[in-house]
């Protein structure tokens, strides 16, 4: 578990300084005790004309290449910037793949085949990526901040955004370190989370505030920020299935789910709670 945090703004008075930028990053210590990185930069124009500024805050649990990918990542030209929280259990397929069009890698993290898929193939990559996370692209090519979550939002990624400036963090602390941002309580959100026990999305307890939708990105440019969705769930297909078949592709797809997320350079641990799911995870680890 990492978070991230950061923001860019188009009025000067709305910038978020060094010390503001530690604040919304060190709110969420907990959940990244191996690093603490920052990137700031505010000599881009949009096509406005109107002067940008960007900052990036990051936290870090190391799990995979634990002394490298610091940071935010960037491609070889070191223009784009990305931060990126979960994994991509699918990168080292991606990596080839980004290798094999004249990519070069610096790290041997999964996050890293993310940046250079967004520079070959734009938003498009989100599609393809298997994995958790939410991911935050700063592009200074199209003067644009790109927000992703994964397919079905296991990675929680929060957003304040008007025509002057957006602020994102993994957490609503983040967004709360800057003045004025959350604002006030939205009383329709108490009451789905009093119905439901949670806030559905893209609502928050703040009027102010949304979450990036599951299966979706955003990009914020010109002082827009627009939603695009990148996957959906088809309850429609449907395939004629005999038992023995069934079984087979069951247990095929339990035990490369469980493979692919026993990749890491650390200790691995399973929660046994003696359930069924429990049991299957672990058994299949072991």
């Amino acid at each position: 578990m990492c978070g991230i945090t950061g923001s860019v703004w188009r009025d000067d008075s709305l910038r978020v300084d060094a010390e503001t930028l530690a604040a919304m990053a060190d709110a969420m210590r907990h959940r990244g005790p191996d690093d603490r990185t920052f990137w700031r930069d505010d000599a881009h124009v949009d096509a406005s004309g109107r002067t940008l500024g960007i900052g990036l805050g990051f936290r870090r649990l190391a799990i995979i290449d634990l002394q490298g990918a610091p940071q935010p990542l960037t491609d070889e030209r070191g223009r784009t910037q990305m931060l990126f929280n979960g994994e991509i259990y699918n990168y080292q397929t991606l990596r080839r793949r980004l290798e094999g069009k004249g990519h070069r890698f610096a790290t041997d993290g999964d996050g890293e085949c993310v940046v250079h898929g967004y520079e070959d193939m734009g938003t498009d990559v989100f599609g393809l990526l298997n994995g958790m996370f939410a991911i935050a692209i700063w592009d200074p090519h199209r003067h644009q901040l790109v927000l992703a979550r994964d397919r079905i939002g296991q990675k929680p990624l929060y957003y304040a955004a008007d025509e002057n400036r957006l602020v994102f963090g993994s957490e609503l602390k983040c967004l709360a370190a800057i003045p004025g941002v959350c604002g006030d309580i939205d009383p329709a959100a108490i009451d789905e989370f009093l119905t439901y026990q949670y806030i559905p999305h893209p609502g928050t307890i703040y009027r102010n505030v949304r979450k990036v939708p599951p299966g979706h990105y955003l990009v914020y440019q010109d002082g827009r920020a627009s939603v695009h969705r990148y996957w959906s769930f088809d309850p429609k297909l449907e395939r004629n299935w005999n038992d023995k078949a069934l079984h087979q592709s069951l247990r095929e797809q339990l035990y490369d789910a469980v493979k692919l997320r026993m990749r890491a350079d650390v200790p691995l641990g399973s929660f046994l709670s003696g359930g069924i799911d429990s049991s299957l995870v672990t058994a299949i680890a072991q």
